[in-house]
């Protein structure tokens, strides 16, 4: 099931009290741009995704409409939680330029953040090849196709069966340069608090939301767009 963002973007953007303009200001993209994305006229590329809920406070397990949790690290499946996830159930996000996440099973507050990430041919997971980097572990096993990782200065080439893991905070863009589908199962480990400098709506608590708890909710873009 495909999941539309832009309108719960816009409503986070709103719930701050944030300016369109603002916004796009502090991201460094242009404001036609940020409304287009809000009102589901384009998708975001994976580097203005992760600005956006970096700068928004916003939960990608929200947006892909898992239930968020504590993240504590004795992390324990709740109770009820179904064991298995039947294919077509996962939440998707499509993103600009052919890049597809899937989020597969996983539980409320999981420290694991697992998805089956999708590159389609000329694909990238910045369309303005702007390396990126964000906290935690990366670890990742491709399963099909071809998928160049550029990483630090270094340009790495994967292929089906081929695995990877790195410092997150290392510069990294994926690029599927070749003429079939490239795919694999993605799992980010690791949290850090909300990032200090958010700025705050007026009427709303000083601090980080307290609904930040994935690996991937503060994951920012490279240049410290936020």
């Amino acid at each position: 099931m495909t999941t539309e963002i832009g309108a719960q973007l816009r409503d986070a953007r709103r719930a701050r009290g944030l300016s369109l303009r603002s916004v796009a200001q502090s991201l460094g993209v242009s404001a036609s741009l940020l409304s287009q994305v809000e009102t589901g006229k384009v998708q975001p590329s994976v580097s203005t995704l992760y600005a956006l809920v970096n700068h928004l406070g916003v939960s990608v397990d929200q947006l892909l409409g898992v239930e968020v949790g504590t993240g504590d690290p004795a992390y324990a499946v709740p109770d009820g939680t179904p064991p298995v996830q039947r294919a077509g159930e996962g939440a998707v996000l499509e993103m600009e330029n052919g890049v597809t996440w899937e989020r597969l099973a996983a539980g409320a507050g999981s420290p694991v953040d697992p998805i089956l990430v999708t590159y389609a041919p000329g694909a990238s997971s910045s369309v303005e090849g702007r390396m990126m980097r964000h906290a935690g572990v990366e670890y990742a096993y491709v399963t099909e196709g071809r998928l160049t990782l550029q990483l630090d200065f270094e340009s790495l080439e994967l292929g089906p069966g081929d695995s990877l893991h790195f410092d997150s905070a290392r510069p990294h863009l994926y690029t599927n340069h070749g003429t079939e589908i490239a795919r694999g199962v993605w799992f980010v480990v690791g949290r850090r608090a909300q990032n200090q400098s958010l700025p705050t709506a007026p009427g709303e608590p000083e601090g980080p939301p307290a609904n930040l708890t994935s690996a991937v909710d503060v994951l920012r873009a490279m240049d410290d767009l936020h």
